[in-house]
């Protein structure tokens, strides 16, 4: 049984090689899942199989280096002899559940690298500025070593192919290297490596002449690209719609170069869009549409005949199905979403998408963890990345648990606890489920959230939890149930802070607005320049209001649990995009009738016209019921906002944690 998705369980071909349906693992970062010498831990095999056991048909491992000599990076996966013995596992693994596997290959990060990860100076093409660190130039690769850096992909790809691997990926998108060369704007050499598009395309073709003598025709090599950059000018993106001038690579000459790579004799193309300098399209956040780049592969697919293959916020099998369908691409590969459920393909196979744990777009347990040196996981799914330490398992003794509080974390422990074969009673004193995540998923950018509420309901009916809506919970309740564990997800409060007029009408607080309970005026200041403030504000001005955000930091989104970059990068550019203007190194001293009073670090007050404001200066948790349980109750557990005030991560993680264990 397919659903009504036929096509995207066709198989296909890539080289000789058949595949079984047209669905991709995108490659992502393996922090965390490799050891030292490159190979990867047993977790990282567990992480793999986990998506084959899920259906995909093509796997395309997080990127591997093919040398460390002229670029050594703290941390970085290296292809060596080690490698040998865990992708031979892998392979077998997944072989045996009908799945093929890519391995992406890098020629290194160049001018994206952080200096603070390596060992010597960056490198690039050219001597051009690192993305990083603008102060420090990157060093032009010399002739003679572009050249050894070439041999080294044969290298690598004669290991692999002796581990069973089906064929290699190289990582020529997102402006890491392969990219820096193939651009003008970063490519500036004289030699044969510079100048002319075909003249800056020899490094991946040689490089692919090079795996393909030592390894044979028959070994699959594809190329990924995006096929436009979206940069205006260095560390400067373009948003999806805006008017500029394209700085990097333009449509044009992606399609110029798609041509070239499959005249070369590439297999199949991997075709998405930006690069670094507008991070938010290849890593889209929850502010791009889904199948944002799904446009790119359609107009390569025209240009070229071998497979091309899209990729970028595909959430939904039917979307999937249907750009297949169209001829928009010939695979579609999936990252983020089978993160989030590596049984993506699975659900979608047997008709149940709406079962499919939905990504909501945050980064914050893939790309966020990755930047800071963690190991890679999902903010909704926290067992990815140690599949088998982290599966949840029956309990040995079933208990009675009482939770309280029907917001994520509530949700994620009742739903815990109910697959351990727990009896979960769980209390919500409002009408509806959902807490924070009612108002959060408002927003027509941020849909994500509230397909991941609709989820959590969906499972949750089909779980024996008893759920006593509009019920307020009481310690004499809580004890009466005689429960043998208790969970208090309370949830968190607004902070309102203590200024002469806060209490009067025109002021409102950001979750009420959201959910409806009260309107703005024509004019709207924003008091809090965090994540929901500029939502927030957003929101309004997307809505014709004039917004103005008053933070008393010196910068927006930076306090607090941090905002991932591609994120912040996109939020920040649409608030500029929609002329929100930007109060910082402000504070609101006193709401008037005709508008309010700021103050600023040198304690200049300045009169501002305002017709509503809106507050969003943070939370407090909301511990009273904590407070008269803790010593009453035994196992007592205090989680999400309600433990300190946190985003959907923290909220689920806390809950996952607690209900594995209880």
């Amino acid at each position: 049984m397919q659903g009504n998705l036929g096509k995207l369980f066709e198989p296909v071909k890539i080289g000789p090689l058949e595949i079984k349906n047209r669905v991709a693992m995108a490659p992502m970062g393996i922090v965390g899942l490799v050891n030292s010498d490159g190979s990867l831990k047993q977790r990282g095999i567990e992480y793999y199989i986990e998506r084959a056991r899920g259906g995909v048909g093509l796997i395309i491992t997080g990127v591997h280096k093919v040398e460390s000599e002229l670029e050594f990076m703290a941390g970085a996966a290296v292809i060596s002899r080690a490698c040998v013995a865990p992708f031979s596992e892998l392979s077998e693994a997944v072989h045996a559940l009908g799945t093929k596997i890519f391995v992406q290959l890098t020629a290194g990060f160049g001018r994206v690298a952080n200096p603070i990860r390596l060992r010597s100076q960056p490198v690039s093409a050219s001597a051009i500025p690192n993305f990083w660190r603008p102060d420090v130039t990157c060093l032009e690769l010399k002739t003679a070593e572009v050249e050894r850096l070439i041999k080294s992909f044969g290298d690598a790809a004669l290991i692999l192919a002796s581990a069973g691997i089906d064929g290699v990926e190289l990582h020529g998108h997102e402006g890491y290297l392969f990219d820096q060369f193939t651009t003008a704007l970063w490519n500036r050499r004289t030699d044969k490596y510079g100048g002319s598009l075909a003249n800056r395309l020899s490094l991946p073709i040689e490089v692919l002449q090079e795996i393909k003598r030592r390894v044979g025709p028959e070994f699959p090599v594809q190329y990924r690209f995006g096929l436009k950059h979206y940069v205006k000018a260095f560390n400067s993106g373009a948003l999806p719609g805006e008017d500029f001038d394209e700085a990097g690579r333009d449509i044009p000459e992606g399609l110029e170069m798609a041509r070239l790579l499959e005249a070369a004799g590439f297999d199949a193309l991997h075709v998405d869009a930006g690069c670094y300098d507008s991070w938010y399209w290849p890593h889209p956040p929850t502010y791009q549409e889904p199948g944002a780049m799904a446009d790119m592969a359609a107009q390569a697919k025209k240009a070229v005949r071998i497979p091309v293959i899209t990729v970028g916020k595909l959430i939904a099998p039917a979307l999937a199905d249907r750009i297949i369908a169209e001829g928009k691409a010939d695979l579609i590969a999936v990252g983020k979403s089978l993160l989030a459920d590596p049984f993506w393909v699975q659900k979608a196979a047997v008709g149940q998408p709406e079962r499919i744990r939905p990504c909501i777009g945050c980064h914050d347990g893939c790309m966020g963890r990755i930047i800071r040196g963690k190991p890679l996981s999902c903010a909704v799914n926290p067992a990815t990345g140690r599949e088998k330490s982290y599966r949840i398992e029956r309990a040995d003794r079933p208990k009675k648990i009482v939770i309280v509080g029907g917001g994520v974390a509530g949700m994620e422990a009742a739903r815990v606890c109910s697959l351990r074969g727990h009896q979960v009673v769980l209390y919500e004193k409002k009408q509806n489920m959902g807490g924070h995540l009612i108002p959060a998923s408002v927003p027509s950018f941020k849909k994500d959230v509230a397909s991941l509420l609709d989820w959590y309901k969906g499972e949750l009916g089909m779980l024996d939890v008893r759920i006593r809506i509009a019920t307020e919970a009481t310690p004499e309740g809580v004890a009466a149930e005689k429960p043998d564990g208790v969970i208090l997800a309370t949830g968190s409060l607004p902070v309102i802070p203590e200024i002469p007029g806060i209490e009067g009408d025109k002021v409102v607080v950001a979750m009420d607005l959201l959910t409806g309970k009260k309107e703005t005026g024509e004019k709207v200041l924003v008091l809090g320049g965090g994540l929901i403030g500029c939502e927030t504000a957003l929101w309004l001005a997307r809505q014709g209001r004039k917004v103005t955000i008053v933070e008393v930091l010196k910068d927006l989104l930076s306090a607090g649990i941090p905002v991932q970059p591609m994120n912040k990068m996109m939020l920040l550019d649409l608030l500029r995009y929609h002329r929100v203007e930007v109060i910082c190194n402000g504070s609101l001293l006193e709401v008037l009738e005709e508008g309010v009073v700021l103050i600023d670090r040198n304690f200049r007050r300045q009169k501002y016209p305002a017709d509503t404001v809106v507050l969003a200066a943070g939370l407090k948790p909301d511990q009273e019921l904590y407070i008269n349980l803790r010593s009453q109750i035994p196992n007592l557990y205090s989680i999400g906002d309600g433990r300190t005030p946190q985003n959907i991560m923290g909220a689920v993680w806390d809950a996952y944690e607690v209900a594995r264990m209880i």
